[in-house]
């Protein structure tokens, strides 16, 4: 059983990439690795490990397989058949991309959106609009650190067993945003 600690889990984003960086908590509650593992111009692939003592960093808990000019392609959750991003990561709009739904393994609806709550790059709320992870980019003026981008990914205390989700829906967020689609 894990400590409780009445805060949520806060992982400094080590480098800030999108194509590979470190996911630590403050507190060495849990640890993410996300890292680029095939790069071709008919696809990127990405994998996300748990890196958190006691666990086997060699064996992915996601894979994210882009397609060709940086396309969305297909993730793959555990030992589970891929899913094309655009049905995992569904549009609420088909205007805009800025915010998107998808269903966590446990069954319930999570959204990201992009820049709606202030200090905050990107926020997820589940179906009730209560807030269950947000990413938050180094502010402005704010001093260099020494192996750390200043970024964090923050999730609530409620949610470790969503973690690497959040993480993955995150990455192909910001991927998304990072490339136009």
């Amino acid at each position: 059983m894990s400590t409780v600690y009445g805060m949520p889990y806060l992982l400094e984003d080590k480098t800030g990439r999108l194509t590979v960086s470190d996911f630590v908590d403050m507190n060495d509650r849990l640890r993410l690795r996300l890292r680029c593992t095939a790069q071709a111009p008919t696809h990127t692939a990405y994998m996300i490990h748990n890196a958190t003592h006691g666990n086997d960093p060699s064996d992915p808990l996601i894979a994210l397989a882009f397609g060709p000019n940086n396309s969305l392609g297909t993730i793959t959750i555990r030992s589970g058949a891929p899913v094309p991003m655009d049905q995992y990561l569904a549009k609420l709009s088909p205007l805009g991309s800025t915010t998107r739904k998808f269903i966590g393994s446990d069954g319930q609806e999570y959204r990201w959106s992009w820049r709606t709550t202030k200090g905050h790059e990107w926020t997820c709320t589940n179906r009730s609009q209560y807030l269950v992870a947000f990413y938050s980019l180094k502010v402005a003026g704010e001093p260099d650190y020494l192996g750390s981008s200043g970024c964090m990914l923050t999730i609530d205390e409620a949610y470790p067993h969503l973690a690497a989700e959040v993480l993955a829906s995150l990455t192909i967020m910001r991927h998304i945003a990072a490339h136009g689609l």
